[in-house]
């Protein structure tokens, strides 16, 4: 019980956080918004036409997943900065497992990512993208997959890097890439050799087609926008969780203990 207490704190404190901060709570929401409505509306007002399918809705599912994704992701890693300069300071001496520290960070912070996706589904509602009930039902329960598949990749870069500065430094060179590579913004299904094989390495590519998957299923759309299954795409996202969690929380934990 002193454990699993432990992970709802944790993860109550990671919500509330996120709530209690309107810069963070402005800044949060104001980027999407502006990729959907600027980028995606005037990608389909330009090249709409020729694509044969809309390019609104296309940026509205691909940022949908890059926002849970990478929320989720640099949520988990905050954790950094939480050790240095607050009062998170105090769980890490406290008698509860480093794995309790880690699955109420994932925990939370996948809830803060969730809130995030409610409003862009929401802001999409407003600005014309056509979402049925069982689409959005198919989007709730990738939006958990997605969320948590990000945290599990933030436990990774977490185990690896070992202060804020260096996470603000190395972060936008591994996010920033996978923007393209993954598809949120302009097709690929086709690409030179070297950046297919870079877009397939991307964790955000599966995130991103998942979710799109998801979303044109049963749709003419679906073979334009679409690289692979939705049940391929789990399983790869099913894998990477369990290498990323896994190998993660090892590593945290090892260096935790050599402190």
């Amino acid at each position: 019980m002193r454990e699993l207490n432990a992970i709802l704190t944790i993860s109550y404190r990671d919500l509330m956080k996120f709530l209690r901060d309107p810069p963070r709570l402005i800044g949060t929401f104001i980027f999407p918004f502006v990729f959907i409505a600027i980028l995606g509306g005037s990608l389909q007002a330009n090249l709409g036409s020729e694509a044969g399918y809309d390019f609104l809705v296309f940026t509205f599912t691909g940022v949908f997943a890059m926002t849970l994704f990478q929320s989720s992701t640099m949520g988990v890693v905050s954790l950094i900065e939480d050790r240095e300069n607050d009062f998170s300071q105090e769980i890490f001496v406290s008698p509860i497992s480093r794995y309790s520290i880690i699955f109420g960070k994932i925990t939370g912070e996948s809830l803060v990512a969730l809130a995030q996706g409610a409003a862009i589904v929401a802001f999409g509602l407003i600005i014309g993208v056509p979402i049925s009930w069982p689409q959005l039902l198919g989007l709730a329960v990738v939006a958990v997959v997605v969320c948590l598949f990000g945290a599990s990749f933030g436990v990774v870069a977490l185990a690896n890097i070992g202060s804020q500065r260096a996470a603000n430094q190395i972060f936008p060179f591994v996010m920033l890439p996978q923007y393209f590579l993954a598809g949120i913004f302009s097709p690929i299904q086709v690409l030179p050799w070297y950046l297919d094989i870079a877009s397939r390495i991307s964790p955000m590519r599966y995130a991103v087609d998942l979710s799109r998957g998801v979303f044109y299923l049963g749709q003419t759309d679906y073979a334009h926008v679409v690289l692979d299954s939705p049940l391929f795409n789990l399983m790869i996202v099913g894998l990477m969780f369990a290498v990323f969690l896994v190998i993660g929380t090892s590593l945290f934990v090892r260096k935790e203990r050599n402190r």
